[in-house]
């Protein structure tokens, strides 16, 4: 057993300082699939785990209480809640106002809420930028800032009262833009809005003639009793009367709230991480089946010493493995890292991913799913080579073409660069269907984006003015990364592609170059060997992306230049990517090639 792990090891040590070329391409292949699962894994986090991370950063309460009266009244009403005997601890009563505030030439409604100084045992808003409340300031809720292009410094005027910009925060205790609770005192219905925090002193002034509201933040004993803590019958039917009319709020029902306004963010991020995933696996297969046709010859040569299947899938397994692994951790940390400057699906709430580790969970998931497609996209190659027959291996012979007459005739009439691109596709089917793979998940994403571009979207009514949903916002802003994404994992896929198609068919072009073609004619015909299967991809593409837009939507269609546009796009970068490679290895003398021996 030594013997055979010591010879497994000379083998795969001399292969990497071999084939330094190919092994550079798999390494930047598998890091570009790791680094893309990655990514998706972190948005992931950044989608679905705001909420928790903000409310322990905050100390988030467990649940909100506002009455349905306004004045002292109702701050009377609250201050019995905190001695009860489920509540271990409260912050509050605060006073609101439910006014408007006007930002340039923006007038949106506001939820004002007066804040002191010192920083409270529950709901502690989290500035993000500047300082906190001080006479004279208003704090904007960070998502509220982003919509409204604040900065800190500006003024802006609340019910008429002009206030400084003194600093972005962030809180568990309301949901975020455009959902926070903005309702006229005592009505039942909510209307969108914004959240800002004043000073205690400031607000009686900011509200004029309007009664205050008050609101009480309470930490409970089990979290999950939620409105129960305060109203055992929870508003149903026996419900104690003193609470008609009033509002709870639960951290889950918050967290529900945020997450609505992540929802079709969420939905676009989970289809474009089954599109990357797919591309990844197409681009590893790619270069590994490259690989595996190159060391045809090698494995005849370990075959005829002795080595049997299994010996010889152990040897090109561990290869694979070794560079997946030195990948995988390439990969993991720059998907980490370029996660929170790509995408922020809630300004309104925190995210530490890329401030620190990753979980173990994370970096367990990554490897993992790094490794599982670099073994799938393998385990064909390697189960061809460990059962192809030894004569087989050692003549390294391609793939024959199925000779039709048709084809035959129909190849005599086409130009020499054209001919050379069809044989080659002919002798290497499956190359050539992984490039109508590429081509057709990219043209896919690309077309949903314009489709999503096309469309009308209604803009958010806040009472005074309108502005774009931040919804639409986050998916078109989902959409475009994953797009972006998609086309540099695409690309790097035909760069891939085509140096793995040069390495291959460096002996078939000079054979055609002894017999009369020029140096030009064998460039192009390497190109056009990349661009034919591209076409089929690129038209499946944009059909495929139509119908996967309208599926169960009564939308619009892009305008026809777009999808042209698109389309031609991704041929041009297809021709452009392997037109410079090919015509550069076509130039290489004939002699020096026909006497070079595969390894």
């Amino acid at each position: 057993m030594a013997g055979r792990l010591l010879l497994v090891w000379r083998l795969l040590v001399r292969s990497l300082r071999r084939h330094r070329t190919e092994n550079v391409l798999l390494l930047v292949a598998i890091t570009a699939a790791t680094a893309t699962l990655t990514l998706g894994l972190t948005l992931n986090e950044l989608v679905n785990r705001p909420y928790e991370r903000t409310r322990s950063a905050t100390a988030g309460p467990d649940l909100v209480v506002e009455p349905a009266f306004t004045g002292p009244q109702a701050r009377d009403a609250l201050t019995p809640l905190t001695t009860l005997p489920g509540v271990t601890d409260h912050s509050g009563p605060y006073p609101l106002a439910f006014l408007a505030l006007t930002a340039r030439d923006t007038t949106v409604r506001v939820v004002v809420e007066g804040r002191d100084d010192t920083p409270a045992a529950v709901d502690r808003p989290a500035v993000t930028d500047g300082t906190w409340t001080r006479p004279g300031g208003v704090v904007v809720e960070r998502a509220f800032a982003d919509a409204l292009h604040l900065h800190t410094g500006d003024t802006v005027s609340v019910n008429g009262h002009p206030l400084h910009v003194t600093g972005f925060a962030v809180t568990a205790a309301r949901p975020a833009y455009p959902r926070p609770g903005w309702h006229f005192p005592g009505s039942i219905t909510t209307e969108g809005g914004g959240l800002v925090w004043v000073d205690r002193r400031d607000i009686a002034t900011l509200a004029g003639d309007q009664p205050l509201s008050y609101t009480l933040n309470l930490r409970l004993t089990d979290p999950r009793t939620g409105i129960a803590a305060v109203d055992p019958a929870g508003g149903g039917i026996g419900s104690d009367a003193r609470f008609h009319g009033w509002r709870f709020r639960t951290g889950p029902q918050i967290a529900e709230v945020n997450s609505m306004l992540n929802g079709p963010a969420r939905q676009a991020l989970l289809i474009g991480s089954w599109l990357l995933t797919a591309l990844a696996v197409t681009g590893v297969a790619g270069i590994v089946a490259g690989r595996a046709i190159g060391q045809r010859r090698r494995v005849g040569l370990l075959k005829a010493v002795g080595a049997g299947p299994a010996m010889i899938a152990t040897i090109h397994l561990a290869e694979y493995l070794v560079i997946g692994l030195a990948a995988a951790g390439t990969g993991l940390a720059a998907g980490w890292l370029a996660a929170p400057a790509l995408f922020r699906p809630a300004a309104g709430l925190i995210g530490s991913v890329g401030v620190h580790p990753p979980p173990p969970r994370m970096v367990v998931a990554a490897v993992a799913l790094a490794l599982g497609i670099a073994v799938t996209a393998t385990l064909g190659s390697v189960v061809r080579a460990a059962t192809t027959s030894t004569v087989h291996a050692l003549a390294d012979a391609a793939t024959p073409p199925r000779r039709r007459r048709w084809a035959i005739w129909l190849s005599r009439r086409l130009p020499t660069a054209l001919l050379i691109g069809v044989r080659i596709n002919a002798r290497r089917p499956r190359r050539a269907r992984l490039i109508t793979v590429n081509t057709l998940i990219t043209t896919t994403a690309i077309a949903v984006v314009l489709m999503a571009l096309a469309q009308d979207r209604a803009p958010l009514k806040l009472g005074y003015s309108e502005l774009p949903d931040v919804r639409d916002e986050r998916t078109t802003q989902a959409m475009l990364l994953l797009v972006g994404v998609v086309c540099v994992l695409a690309l790097l896929n035909t760069a891939v592609s085509t140096w793995t198609a040069v390495l291959d068919t460096r002996h078939p072009l000079a054979v055609a170059r002894a017999l009369g073609a020029t140096p030009g004619q064998a460039g192009l015909g390497l190109a056009t060997a990349q661009l034919l299967p591209a076409i089929p991809g690129v038209v499946g593409g944009i059909l495929v992306g139509l119908v996967t837009y309208f599926a169960g939507d009564d939308n619009r269609f892009a305008p026809a230049s777009w999808m042209l546009s698109a389309a031609f796009g991704v041929l041009l970068a297809v021709v452009a990517l392997t037109a410079i490679p090919a015509l550069a290895a076509a130039r290489r003398p004939v002699a020096d090639t026909l006497r070079s021996a595969a390894t």
